[in-house]
């Protein structure tokens, strides 16, 4: 048997928001085909925001804005990721109606 690989095209979104001396803030969504939905998913990577600007609601804005953009886009689902160190991060995807969902199995493809 022989495996076929064909490319299915994502795209990709950034947002950011910027300040006084540049981006202060960014976020990618990330949208997928599913070929078992009919539609397709969204995820969300690289939530950041300047140490100078946490606590004022940046990360807030920014999830939300990807929210919208997911629902915009017809994503049956968004998917958040964030390292097991990092329990503010999960506190606001929690608070902004993610939910824990299974598990992550991750291998790094590089040195670094």
């Amino acid at each position: 048997m022989k495996i076929d690989r064909r490319i299915q095209t994502a795209h990709g979104i950034r947002f950011s928001i910027s300040g006084g001396e540049g981006e202060i803030a960014r976020a990618y969504l990330y949208v997928m085909r599913n070929d078992l939905h009919g539609a397709p998913f969204g995820l969300l990577e690289d939530v950041y925001v300047d140490e100078s600007q946490r606590g004022g609601g940046l990360a807030t804005r920014l999830v939300q804005e990807v929210i919208a953009a997911a629902r915009e886009a017809g994503c049956y689902k968004l998917i958040a990721t964030s390292r097991t160190s990092r329990p503010k991060v999960h506190e606001l995807y929690r608070r902004l109606g993610f939910e824990s969902h299974g598990v992550e199995f991750r291998m790094n493809l590089d040195d670094a």
